[in-house]
């Protein structure tokens, strides 16, 4: 498995799932930017290129990962906490070595990304 899902991350995104057409999946990855370098990408896509994209399938949820960011986000787990001002997703990745203060910005030992705005 190249990424976790918490019992409480599956539960949202089963959740919001529901409002997507059936072939819709999860999409998780990075992208060069935020202050530390590399940000987080989460969401749903409709188009999964075979040549490019791994494609697990992780507590019934199909996610797509641009196979390119395997090295970057292996081990990565994705949890979803609640609490009085709503709820949102968290990222650990056990390869990021710098994180900015926000938590969605990142720098690993290998990939040290763009810097730009958080």
């Amino acid at each position: 498995m190249i990424i976790n899902l918490t019992e409480n991350a599956s539960m949202q995104i089963r959740e919001m799932m529901k409002e997507e057409s059936a072939d819709a999946v999860l999409r998780f990855g990075v992208r060069g930017g935020g202050c530390s370098g590399l940000s987080y990408s989460l969401g749903f896509d409709y188009e999964v290129n075979d040549e490019l994209d791994t494609v697990e399938e992780i507590n019934g949820i199909p996610i797509a990962i641009f196979s390119q960011d395997i090295p970057v986000i292996e081990g990565t787990t994705i949890d979803f906490k609640q609490n009085m001002m709503g709820g949102g997703f968290s990222i650990e990745n056990p390869n990021a070595i710098l994180s900015c203060g926000c938590g969605s910005s990142f720098r690993t030992k290998e990939n040290v990304g763009t810097p730009g705005d958080c």
